[in-house]
């Protein structure tokens, strides 16, 4: 599903609360059952990194670290075990298609493959639905459509849920379903 609208419309926002990175003054916000408003902290930590996954326009990575150690990261957070925690993160950066940059730091990759280690960063816990914020922002037209594609056969072959914000129509006539936001309210919805 794509969300789009005007800057400042409240896509970011919504996205945010969507994924439990923020909580609503008002109304609710319900993960698998989970009304977080009565989760404290360490609680939504725990739901973010079980249950969701996300992907950034600025991808996110930790610079000082190799593609695999950021694809390690939310492993760890999740007490798995180093030996463990390696094999998983060499498996994504495989299915990604970087098997071979597994050792290269994000400034030693292109923007396409930075956002493909963010991507198999965030498959790493394996979460069921997965943010997208303006996840093609900083990429050529080219790589941008690449990422897309793979985000759809992710969604087809593993049944994972991807819920993109994006200015871009091209991305959004991707997906399966558009909605349109403008002031904070839904404006409209298409179905592709």
């Amino acid at each position: 599903m794509a969300i789009m609208g005007p800057s400042g419309s409240g896509k970011s926002t919504l996205l945010n609360m969507l994924g439990a990175l923020d909580r609503p003054t008002s109304g609710k916000v319900v993960i698998n059952g989970t009304d977080i408003a009565g989760l404290n902290d360490d609680q939504l930590a725990t739901l973010r990194n079980k249950e969701l996954g996300f992907i950034f326009q600025q991808f996110n990575l930790i610079t000082r670290m190799t593609a695999l150690a950021n694809v390690e990261v939310p492993l760890s957070i999740s007490g798995m075990s180093r030996s463990k925690r390696i094999e998983r993160a060499k498996e994504l950066l495989k299915l990604v298609g970087l098997e071979s940059r597994m050792d290269h730091k994000p400034t030693q990759l292109s923007g396409g493959e930075q956002q493909r280690v963010a991507i198999a960063r965030a498959l790493a816990t394996d979460p069921n639905t997965f943010f997208c914020d303006e996840l093609t922002g900083n990429l050529d037209s080219k790589t941008g459509q690449e990422i897309i594609m793979f985000l759809r056969e992710i969604n087809k072959d593993r049944k994972k849920t991807f819920v993109l914000v994006t200015h871009d129509p091209n991305v959004a006539q991707s997906t399966d379903r558009l909605l349109m936001i403008k002031d904070g309210k839904m404006t409209g919805e298409k179905k592709f």
